[in-house]
């Protein structure tokens, strides 16, 4: 493939994951102003304001827990540091729903805590208070527990990355660790900081699962009764444009914190010295090793003894023909979406690199525009087009030739692919590019000269240096398909379930005992990109000098 080719096909892709978005603001913009008005008058404040107060809660406690787990894992040494700092990124394996299933089963009325404390006390059921899980605080909780990890990787690394120097010179003016930190620290690794919690908040308002099992009524939740329940196509759609339109905007917030920390990071890197993590002891290490500790045990180890605990209950079995099924189903999708998104990151950032400039960076931008889109946006987004085009083609099709062709895209896998792309095309993107921006300009300049097409510089020259890159890209995105639960219960064919859709079924009937048996698998295949992810940052040690803030202080 020639040079030209390459850029068109790149600007393909790009328009395909902008596609749903345009639909869905079309969809809304030429529905009904009537049933706009209605909403406006009924839900939408409820939607707005739960919305709101799920993303506030979200966003300070990931603030706090990633933040929190990072500055100590990277400032002070105490024992079994090396097994927490890993351990802490164990919880983003977890779907926020599959929590939420595990901990109803724990803390519900039935369930063993409440139980256990009215057999201690004697109590009745109106002789004690107890939170209720399913809860926007309930809904909050567990999406906390399962994010916090976005937080904790990029604070970590930003204070990995910044200079002793800093924070020694506050030290030495007599300002407190804490202070110290507050002052010089916090605000130097604040928009990595504000970057992870953006992620989290783009998470928060995708979340279709875990509200809809509480009963927390938000715009996901909106948006898939208005499709399903009351038939309202331009009701979903107009919902939609609004969530599009938050989810835009905070994209829009983490691009410009990112690009800040990027101007600020190039000021600082190659001038001052590294800080080595300062050793404690006794009590001081207990407490550091207990409070890492705690979001392990609740967002991980936990879930994981309570969702065994049920499988075992459940007497399924994953080799019945039903399961293998599920799990045939989930693999298909996630393996080819994987492959067809990884692929497709490949070619643009390829062809970004051929061609450069405002259009190429536009290219790119559009193309990842959809991590900040939920899932039934983009559902609905596709659906809407797809479905008028499926119903044209039909009967034109009958008209003519007597045949009834059915639904050929919105009844097959492919349009479900192409949704997956739209939404996943950034993680792609990400590791492609960075992976890609280490090969040498030189490198495709002497392939080159030596007669290589673009097509055959990408194939046998960048493919084999980016193999390790390309495979990381394929585990995060069959990974992110695997979990995918709004989208994928929107607009999967006819009787073709994956283990997401069959575990929020189950729940849905409060059949959590067998919910559990997908859940563990869904958890079973995040886990290995996770701790992939962990060792790759662990592994990354920087070359400058190590100055221990202690010996600094001692010197004053």
């Amino acid at each position: 493939m020639g040079e030209n080719g390459i850029i068109r096909f790149g600007w393909v892709i790009a328009l395909l994951c902008i596609l749903p978005m345009c639909a869905a603001g079309i969809a809304a913009l030429l529905g009904d102003l009537e049933t706009w008005g209605l909403l406006a008058q009924t839900v939408l404040p409820r939607y707005i304001g739960t919305t709101l107060i799920l993303v506030a809660c979200v966003a300070v406690g990931t603030a706090v827990l990633g933040t929190g787990s990072a500055w100590l894992v990277t400032l002070y040494n105490f024992p079994g540091k090396r097994l927490v700092e890993v351990a802490l990124a164990l919880p983003l394996a977890f779907p926020a729903y599959v929590l939420a299933y595990a901990y109803t089963t724990l803390l519900d009325f039935p369930g063993p805590v409440q139980t256990g404390l009215r057999e201690i006390f004697d109590w009745g059921r109106r002789d004690y208070w107890f939170p209720e899980v399913r809860s926007t605080g309930g809904a909050a909780a567990m999406l906390i527990l399962c994010l916090y990890p976005y937080v904790y990787l990029l604070a970590r690394s930003a204070f990995r990355q910044q200079s002793a120097s800093a924070y020694l010179a506050a030290r030495t003016l007599g300002q407190s660790p804490w202070q110290a930190f507050r002052r010089v620290c916090l605000p130097i690794a604040r928009p990595a900081i504000a970057g992870g919690v953006a992620l989290t908040v783009m998470e928060t308002i995708a979340d279709y699962g875990t509200v809809s099992y509480f009963g927390v009524q938000t715009f996901s939740t909106g948006i898939y009764q208005a499709w399903f329940s009351m038939g309202d196509r331009a009701a979903a759609a107009q919902l939609a444009l609004c969530l599009l339109g938050f989810a835009l905007l905070l994209a829009t917030l983490e691009r410009i914190q990112r690009g800040r920390a990027r101007a600020h990071m190039r000021g600082l890197a190659g001038q001052l010295s590294g800080m080595e993590a300062t050793q404690l002891r006794g009590v001081r290490a207990a407490i550091a090793f207990g409070a890492c500790a705690i979001p392990i045990l609740v967002g991980f180890i936990i879930p994981v003894i309570m969702l065994g605990l049920m499988a075992l209950k459940a007497d399924q079995s994953l080799f019945e023909p039903r399961y293998r099924a599920f799990m045939a189903n989930s693999l298909t999708l996630a393996g080819i979406a994987a492959v067809v998104t990884v692929c497709a990151a490949m070619l643009m950032a390829f062809a970004a690199r051929l061609r450069g400039g405002r259009w190429s960076t536009t290219m790119l931008l559009l193309a990842g525009l959809g991590y900040a889109v939920p899932g039934g946006v983009i559902a609905v987004g596709l659906l809407v087009p797809f479905a008028k085009l499926d119903n044209a083609i039909d009967a034109v099709m009958e008209a003519q030739f007597g045949i009834d062709t059915g639904l050929l895209f919105t009844g097959s896998i492919w349009l479900l692919v192409i949704a997956y792309m739209s939404r996943f095309m950034a993680a792609a993107l990400s590791a492609v590019d960075s992976g890609m921006g280490t090969v040498a300009p030189n490198v495709d300049a002497v392939a080159r000269t030596l007669g290589r097409t673009p097509g055959r510089v990408l194939l046998g020259v960048h493919f084999p240096i980016l193999r390790g890159t390309v495979m990381t890209a394929l585990l995060i995105v069959f990974v992110d398909v695997m979990k995918e639960l709004p989208a994928t219960l929107i607009m999967r064919p006819f009787n073709y379930d994956t283990l997401a859709v069959q575990a929020h079924r189950l729940a849905a009937d409060e059949r959590l005992t067998q919910a559990a048996v997908p859940s563990l698998v869904i958890v079973a295949f995040g886990l290995l990109p996770v701790i992939l992810v962990c060792r790759s940052i662990g592994h990354r040690q920087t070359a400058r000098p190590r100055l221990r803030p202690d010996a600094a202080v001692a010197a004053k």
